[in-house]
């Protein structure tokens, strides 16, 4: 690499490359911003092999003469010399400060006052890539954190963090004064020792300086001034984009103008005062557009930014699951650590340890717990209540199926019959024990019991039929079995969709409230914040919690609906309001007397108390068929059952509604019908009885006729149990 400073060379403030010997390329100008400063050379190759040296003598003549490395004219060279440690070493210091309280501006105020180090961090190397003209990928700068910032230069070496693994291993042999500022590190145990385990205390000294609490009045003073700073530039970039928008509208401006005279030139002549009435407005504009340009900045603090500790930033010093995963394990450095010096720069250390726990109390309330995982007894529990819900849904249907409840009725009934049997069975064999004597004193004694026990039979008797029971009046929490109240009806028989949806949320609220704290074992942390409910419910449950879906637009809107399970406090925490070991049927309990005051406020006429509930896609009935909607065996309509089908082609015949018709609106086009040719015989009724009897399931040939449809759906009449199943599997086939 050849530099030519020679003023009286045709090739002054040039820069050549010679290989072997040869020239490489022509002389390439130094730019004017590098010209009369130090210049250090840099060589960027690939595929090459690069032979450093500084001798005296060169290793290939050059077909002209000029000095090497070691020659080098004192007026051409700029010489430093290394200020040495007196006792021979130098410092590694680990900068200790809280994730957003000034730990990088604590830095950069260090190194304005320290020019003999170096900063060995992300952030650093991310510097030094732009100064030496790396461009990030895309052109974008983004960064999640500032601790460990992403490279984004599209290299791997710098993705994979080889970069900076190859420079903390480079300072071992190249001593000097190093400050490694990492937020997180700096603050555990374990990384403070592994950053210091790099460097040999027989040539560095371990120092560590801790910054927390109030900062003194030098470093507000340089954060006021970064802060003015800062929105000098955002003004003055605010003012130039200004300029730039004048100039432009100017431009165009004057284009209007040019191209106004040339039309007006052809016009008459008395429009020519209306012409100088719009350039005197002009002028005015164009006069108000200079004013926006000799606008000068000037900005300053407002009393509130007078009064920060610290600087604001968009970008945190760390993500939010560094912060959530860590902030736990966040300690001190201690003279057991085997520090040379450690200096507590703002509180000292008694101070600095509360004020830490303190800050560590606030960030277990306002902090989500990334790692943590539903227990067994949490398991346990949900499959406890999917096992009751499904029997209480059942309970429900068949109490609503007449059949059922008549068949309760005769259960109950034979119970009592049997309980009485038994109980005359044990009273005759008393009887038979004892003696005769005995039994004769007994049937005298027992003649009123056998009285009560006749009109005990008679009451039975009568009591076959179920109670009626008025389920409105009762108290919920007085019912023992909310499977019965008495008359065999549930307490939950007037659930509809909103109640059970109501009662499932009151219990996985209730479950997560318990289980996080059942989990987590922190007795610091009971609970947790309502914009944290989404974040666990979809942990713990493995599904998301839809606000949508139960109508409200907020956390506390929705715990509003089931405030008799979970509250939020002041503190904007969920608190449950049963204990831990509550039973499934107080869940039943709550929610059938929040039905109640709920519809006596709609009643009274309180539109508040209206429920806009959406029917996700879990609880939508089930489909039958194969594929989606329009697909399968379920998408056919059956025979109206009571009545015969209609007459003509497609009367009887089965159809599926296409859904690309169905999304668009559009009927069906129209079938053309044909007359029937032979009449088709009334339909038997549904109870219609065999006139003889039957030898195999198939319908009699008298009802297995009947036009297309019974040909196609292989039955007449609802009473047909076979009859031409293959005309349907043919049917099915062709669909």
């Amino acid at each position: 690499v050849l530099v030519n400073l020679d003023p009286k060379s045709p090739n002054a403030n040039t820069i050549s490359l010679f290989v072997n010997g040869e020239r490489a390329c022509e002389p390439k100008p130094i730019p004017e911003s590098m010209k009369g400063k130090a210049l250090f050379p840099a060589v960027s190759f690939r595929n090459v092999t690069l032979q450093v040296h500084f001798g005296a003598t060169l290793l290939r003549s050059l077909p002209f003469t000029c000095h090497s490395w070691l020659q080098v004219q004192k007026s051409h060279s700029e010489v430093k010399s290394a200020v040495v440690p007196k006792d021979g070493k130098y410092e590694v210091l680990l900068p200790v400060g809280l994730p957003d309280e000034g730990t990088f501006d604590w830095v950069d105020q260090f190194l304005t006052k320290n020019k003999n180090y170096t900063e060995l961090s992300d952030r650093a190397i991310i510097d030094w890539a732009n100064k030496s003209g790396l461009q990030k990928y895309g052109g974008s700068y983004r960064r999640s954190s500032n601790d460990k910032p992403e490279m984004d230069f599209g290299l791997q070496l710098m993705e994979d963090s080889s970069v900076s693994n190859v420079m903390k291993a480079v300072a071992n042999v190249l001593p000097r004064n190093f400050i490694i500022p990492e937020v997180k590190a700096n603050l555990t145990a374990e990384g403070r020792s592994s950053i210091l385990a790099g460097f040999p205390g027989h040539c560095y000294k371990k120092v560590a300086k801790v910054m927390l609490g109030e900062p003194p009045q030098d470093y507000k003073t340089f954060i006021q001034q970064a802060l003015l700073k800062e929105k000098k530039e955002a003004a003055e970039a605010e003012l130039a984009r200004k300029k730039e928008e004048a100039a432009r509208k100017k431009a165009q401006e004057e284009l209007r103008k040019a191209r106004q005279k040339k039309e007006e030139a052809a016009k008459a002549e008395g429009k020519e005062g209306e012409k100088e009435k719009d350039e005197a407005g002009e002028a005015e504009g164009d006069a108000a557009e200079e004013e926006v340009v000799e606008e000068e900045v000037k900005v300053e603090l407002t009393a509130e930014e007078k009064k920060l500790w610290f600087k604001p930033k968009e970008v945190p010093d760390l993500t939010s699951k560094e912060m959530s995963s860590s902030y736990q394990k966040f300690t001190l450095p201690s003279k057991e650590e085997g520090y040379d010096e450690l200096t507590f720069m703002w509180y000292k250390e008694a101070k600095s340890q509360e004020y830490l726990k303190k800050w560590v109390l606030e960030r277990k309330m306002t902090q989500r717990v990334e790692d943590l995982q539903p227990s067994e007894w949490f398991r346990s529990k949900v499959g406890e209540w999917n096992k009751t819900l499904q029997l209480w849904k059942k309970k429900q249907s068949d109490s609503k199926d007449p059949h059922h409840r008549k068949a309760w009725a005769a259960r109950k009934a034979e119970e009592k019959t049997k309980k009485g049997d038994e109980v005359k069975e044990d009273k005759e064999d008393k009887k038979e024990e004892n003696g005769k004597d005995e039994e004769m004193k007994e049937e005298k004694e027992v003649k009123p019991e056998e009285t009560e026990e006749k009109n005990g039979e008679k009451a039975e008797a009568e009591e076959e039929e179920p109670m009626k029971i008025d389920a409105e009046s009762l108290d919920p929490f007085a019912v023992e079995d909310v499977m019965d109240i008495g008359s065999g009806e549930p307490l939950f028989f007037n659930f509809a969709f909103e109640d059970w949806t109501l009662l499932s949320l009151r219990f996985e609220l209730h479950l997560l409230c318990h289980a996080f704290r059942h989990d987590l074992d922190d007795p610091e942390r009971p609970t947790f914040k309502e914009n944290h409910l989404a974040f666990y419910f979809n942990k713990y449950f493995k599904r998301p919690l839809s606000l949508k879906n139960f109508g409200v637009d907020s956390v506390a809107e929705l715990l509003d609906l089931v405030k008799d399970t979970v509250e939020l406090s002041q503190l904007k925490s969920l608190e449950p309001q049963l204990s831990e070991d509550s039973p499934l049927e107080n869940f039943v309990r709550l929610t059938e007397d929040a039905r109640r005051d709920r519809h006596l406020r709609i009643d009274s006429g309180d539109e508040t108390a209206l429920l806009k509930f959406q029917r996700n896609a879990s609880h939508a009935p089930a489909n039958f068929g194969k594929g989606g909607p329009g697909k399968g065996a379920a998408a056919f309509r059956q025979p109206p059952p009571g009545g015969r089908p209609g007459f003509g082609y497609g009367a009887g015949r089965p159809q599926a509604v296409a859904p690309q018709m169905a999304a668009a609106n559009r009927p069906a086009p129209p079938r053309q019908s044909y007359a029937q040719k032979r009449p088709m015989p009334a339909p038997a009724p549904s109870n219609f009885p065999a006139k003889s009897q039957r030898t195999s399931y198939s319908a009699p040939a008298a009802y297995q006729g009947g036009g297309t449809a019974a040909g196609r759906y292989g039955r007449s009449s609802p009473g047909g149990y076979g009859g031409n199943t293959q005309g349907y599997n043919n049917a099915y086939s062709r669909r």
